[in-house]
């Protein structure tokens, strides 16, 4: 078999080529799936003040403490807020995926503490955000946590 290469063959050869990759990229790309950070990004983008607002009144009192034990996630609301009347959510955030993203309203016991079973959460990075108001003040904190096995 004499396979002899010339510029005819060449040139259909890249185009081949050419057109296999781009089927390629198309069906990669279509295939991938790409979350919103919210789907109601505009309506959230309104409220953003309030949050800023909830972020500079954090800042005046101690921080959310969180952290976990076998079985469960604890968060500890700032101590100044302790016999206050809190309301608020708790939202377990995950970047990653949006199936992972938990919702909790806050009720906390009387030191301030709310306990949350890890079987309701995925054992990842999350970003607990925690929107809570007292009948003073309303209050924002965002923190990084990954939940472990």
């Amino acid at each position: 078999m004499n396979f002899k290469m010339n510029w005819g063959k060449g040139l259909i050869g890249v185009f081949c080529l050419f057109a296999l990759g781009m089927g390629t990229l198309a069906y990669k790309a279509s295939s991938t799936k790409l979350d919103l950070v919210s789907n109601e990004y505009y309506k959230d983008e309104l409220r953003y003040q309030d949050k800023i607002d909830g972020m500079n009144n954090a800042s005046k009192i101690s921080d959310i403490a969180i952290t976990q034990d076998a079985t469960t996630v604890t968060l500890q609301l700032p101590a100044e807020l302790k016999g206050s009347k809190i309301e608020g959510e708790i939202f377990f955030y995950c970047p990653k995926e949006e199936a992972n993203d938990v919702k909790f309203p806050i009720h906390a016991d009387t030191s301030g503490r709310q306990i949350i079973a890890k079987k309701d959460l995925k054992y990842t990075q999350y970003q607990v955000k925690v929107t809570y108001k007292t009948e003073k003040s309303s209050y924002y904190s965002q923190n990084e946590f990954i939940v472990k096995k």
